[in-house]
């Protein structure tokens, strides 16, 4: 059973900072793609951050360019997003999502329709 648990959001001022974590089972986690996206309320899901399997190539969303950092862990299933710089604008539910693609050197695919499976998100609230 494919499983993807986010953890890490919170209630931060702005200007703070915050890790999100994203442990993934069910799956070969070293085989995904592994990718953030985001939704704020009343506003569509969006693509954060992306990074390849092997963790080689990232991308990100031009509004997070800069103060978002997307890593990985293959040893520990696990995917992390460091925000920084944190401002009202980020406040939204964050999702995990995970896009089978064992091959490729850079990552491929931002839009929500490229990702097979999701996590049920975190919230992230950020206070002015």
């Amino acid at each position: 059973q494919v499983q993807l648990v986010e953890s890490g959001g919170g209630l931060v001022q702005a200007g703070g900072s915050l890790r999100l974590s994203c442990a993934a089972s069910g799956f070969t986690f070293s085989t995904y793609q592994m990718g953030w996206f985001r939704q704020p309320p009343g506003k569509e899901r969006e693509f954060v951050a992306a990074i390849n399997y092997s963790g080689g190539s990232r991308d990100y969303g031009d509004s997070v360019k800069g103060r978002f950092t997307i890593s990985r862990d293959n040893a520990k299933n696990t995917v992390y997003l460091q925000i920084n710089s944190l401002n009202p604008g980020d406040t939204a539910t964050y999702y995990c999502s995970a896009h089978y693609n064992p091959l490729s050197r850079v990552v491929i695919g931002t839009r929500t329709m490229d990702y097979e499976y999701w996590g049920k998100g975190t919230q992230v609230t950020v206070s002015s």
